[in-house]
């Protein structure tokens, strides 16, 4: 089946990017601020419990936080305010990292 040409246009305007009003058009957004992961390495070798979280949450100034459970598969995407604590068998972290 062939679309008319006139169609096209209309088909196509759904893939269109809009900014807000106010918004620049560019790159030029910044991020908002996020997880710092400086802090985080004292929390390595701990044992994993709510209170850990909450403190390595403080510590980041993440707005959530994600488990990683050993051998887990855990999606790649990268956020900034997202923390994200991995542990062993052992309920111990193995790595405490932003994104």
């Amino acid at each position: 089946m062939r679309l008319p040409l006139m169609i096209l246009p209309v088909l196509l305007a759904g893939c269109a990017t809009t900014t807000a009003e106010g918004e620049g058009g560019g790159n030029d957004m910044e991020l908002p601020a996020g997880c710092k992961g400086d802090a985080l390495q004292q929390f390595v070798g701990q044992t994993v419990s709510a209170e850990l979280g909450a403190a390595a949450l403080k510590a980041s100034g993440a707005r959530t936080l994600r488990w990683g459970p050993p051998r887990s598969a855990m999606t790649m995407d990268f956020r900034n305010d997202r923390l994200t604590i991995s542990y062993d068998d052992d309920m111990k972290v193995t790595r405490a990292s932003c994104g």
